[in-house]
């Protein structure tokens, strides 16, 4: 606008100069030579062409608070901007009451809304639309969001960075994610979990394993195991990584976990809490789990539920489950799809084979030597008996201990596979694996899953007793009226209740005034509560005359009446 200024005064402003500066702007020729006109006039309006020099309405501090109140509601907000106007003008609303004037402190003129003396007035009020825009203009798509289903939402809305490229193995990322599907494991329906690692640079899945129902440190175990092994059925990626990724979940953070990837040389990187972002391979990994396996497999529960009746009498996915058997190895085999077949966008075009394409060294571990990584130490030596060892109460036999009782061991576990152990010497040479002895027969521990299952059945049918004669119902209303509670109860069946209550309660059967404790020594400083509660000391007897304790002889007399 000021090259246009320039030209005009020295005379050699020309109509097609005006039409250049309009296709550059995106603006018509007409706009152009208005804003000519404009600055002109105003030297400061050649500086921003176009721009408004009004005052326009814009959202301040005050309605910021009211549209947190309103969890983003944006009419809610500009109602009540209204009826604080009116408030103040001395119209009374119609669904309002009071008389014109000061406004209360604690009227509120909008339903649910803040009192009106916390709402900022505003003269003029912006109309409907005029605030909406001020909104859109004033406050990002990530602030609206937060406002209206909080900082999770808010998060969908942000720029994140993306990491250097990097080579093979030089940093990994780990997780659990659960399938949405119900699968058959020994009898009962679980909902099974995936635990697995993948290096960031190729997207190729190093290690996985799959466990029936809740994962622990031994599904990290498991899975870190295949991941470093490349030999048969594992491999040909792994090795030992630079770095693992991982969030702070007790099962990653874990001592037995910590332990084995600091004596394998890797760096632990947790990261914060609620930070999906900062380790995205992986939770792309889980969604894509989510949308390319499990959603067409049998027993997936995400999906449109079926009529009631359809499903009345059986248990959702009772028909159609599949075997954990059958399910790992749909997991399986699509892992090996994953690194051989599927061609993700970051690696342009290429399958996670690139790793083997990279140069980088990969460092190996023996498979023999793997189980002392892998395995969580006791902590404490043991003494080898006669008959076996002793771990947790029970007594683990083997073959190779014929000969050697007497001798200083260790053990080495994997966390909840008590069924078998590892046995070191003292100096954590490996000696061999150990059983339990005296296990109970499979006819036992199904005997012993019912009978636990009954009393969990049992159990949970007395809670939901209870709850029945804990909830209280109320009569419905249609007025603004106190709650009237429902349920008539005679005055001999609260009694009995009550009765039934005082004599299964051991604190009020007990009768701790029935024989006081005895009083605390004279030099102790005692409390006037404690000293009350206590009972009396025993009155303290006279001292006896030691004469009074030899008996006079028959004809001895007092020395006075001697004659």
């Amino acid at each position: 606008m000021r090259r246009l200024l320039a030209l005009r005064a020295r005379g050699g402003l020309s109509r097609q100069h005006v039409r250049l500066a309009g296709e550059c702007l995106g603006a018509s020729e007409r706009t152009v030579w208005r804003w000519l006109a404009e600055a002109s006039q105003s030297p400061e309006a050649a500086a921003h062409p176009g721009a408004r020099h009004t005052s326009r309405f814009e959202i301040t501090a005050e309605i910021r608070v009211l549209l947190a109140y309103w969890h983003g509601n944006a009419s809610a907000v500009h109602r009540q901007l209204v009826e604080r106007a009116a408030a103040e003008a001395g119209g009374v609303p119609a669904h309002t009451s009071g008389a014109a004037g000061p406004v209360p402190p604690g009227l509120v003129a909008v339903p649910g809304g803040a009192a009106l003396s916390q709402v900022p007035l505003l003269d003029p009020v912006p109309s409907l639309s005029t605030f909406l825009r001020a909104l859109r203009r004033d406050l990002t798509a990530g602030e609206r969001a937060g406002l209206a289903s909080g900082p999770e939402a808010a998060r969908a809305h942000d720029v994140f960075g993306k990491r250097p490229a990097s080579w093979r193995s030089y940093a990994w990322e780990t997780d659990h994610v659960q399938a949405p599907l119900l699968v058959d494991a020994d009898g009962d329906l679980v909902r099974p979990w995936i635990t697995w690692f993948i290096d960031t640079a190729t997207k190729v899945i190093t290690g996985t394993a799959v466990t029936p129902g809740h994962p622990s440190r031994a599904s990290v175990l498991a899975a870190l195991r295949a991941a470093v092994v490349r030999d048969d059925p594992y491999g040909p990626a792994g090795g030992v990584p630079e770095l693992v990724r991982m969030d702070r979940g007790k099962d990653f953070l874990s001592a037995a976990v910590t332990t084995a990837l600091g004596a394998m040389g890797v760096t632990v990187k947790d990261l914060p809490a609620y930070s999906p972002h900062l380790k995205g391979t992986v939770e792309s990994l889980n969604r894509a789990a989510d949308r390319m396996l499990f959603a067409a497999l049998p027993g997936y529960t995400a999906g449109p539920t079926r009529p009631r009746s359809e499903r009345r009498g059986r248990p959702a996915g009772a028909l159609s489950a599949l075997s954990f058997q059958d399910f790992t190895a749909e997991v399986l085999e699509w892992t090996n799809w994953w690194n051989t077949a599927h061609r993700p966008k970051a690696l342009s075009g290429r399958t996670p084979e690139a790793w083997q394409a990279d140069p980088t060294p990969v460092t190996d571990i023996p498979a023999a030597d793997l189980w002392a990584f892998t395995l969580e130490d006791d902590g404490r030596p043991r003494k080898l008996t006669s008959h076996g060892v002793s771990w947790h109460g029970r007594t683990y036999t083997a073959a190779w201990m014929t000969g050697q009782a007497g001798r200083q061991v260790r053990v080495r576990y994997m966390p909840h596979h008590d069924h078998e152990i590892e046995v070191c010497d003292a100096r954590g040479r490996h000696l061999g694996p150990a059983h339990l002895a005296a296990a109970a027969t499979p006819e036992q521990l199904q005997a012993l899953r019912e009978a636990r299952a009954e009393r969990a059945r049992r159990l949970r049918a007395d809670t939901k007793a209870a709850e029945r004669l804990r909830r209280q119902r109320f009569a419905p209303t249609t007025s603004a009226e106190p709650a009237q509670r429902l349920g008539a109860v005679t005055a001999a069946q609260a009694d009995r209740e009550l009765a039934a209550v005082d004599y299964t309660d051991v604190a009020r059967l007990a009768l701790p005034d029935l024989i006081p404790p005895a009083p605390p020594p004279a030099y102790w400083r005692t409390p006037p509560a404690l000293a009350a509660s206590t009972a009396p000391a025993p009155p303290a007897s006279a001292p006896a005359d030691p004469s009074a304790d030899v008996a006079p002889e028959p004809d001895s007399r007092p020395a006075g009446d001697a004659t």
